[in-house]
């Protein structure tokens, strides 16, 4: 912690990010991604058919209308698989850390 003229400064916290996910010829474009808590994970639907990013444990069910977005931010450490309802062929996973 820093002081400054009587004035107690906390310290600097990482930023969130948002790490963006594309959804392309029935496939999570990367795969397996990296994220810190309190980031917020973005699919990108590209394809012409819709999807879902469902995490295995039903944590989430993001749904992905052709051509649009949907998000999740991440709340606790941990492997996150997820999957799609409607291709379960589609697999991915986020490995969340502290």
């Amino acid at each position: 912690m820093l002081a400054l003229a009587g004035v107690f400064l906390l310290p600097d916290l990482a930023a969130a990010e948002t790490i963006t996910v594309q959804v392309t010829k029935l496939a999570f474009v990367p795969a397996a991604i990296t994220a810190k808590v309190g980031d917020t994970v973005e699919w990108v639907n590209k394809d012409f058919v819709a999807h879902t990013a469902t995490a295995t444990d039903k944590g989430f069910d993001v749904k992905l209308p052709a051509g649009k977005t949907g998000s999740v931010t991440v709340t606790k450490a941990g492997t996150i698989p997820y999957f799609c309802r409607f291709h379960p062929m589609m697999k991915g996973a986020i490995e969340v850390k502290e």
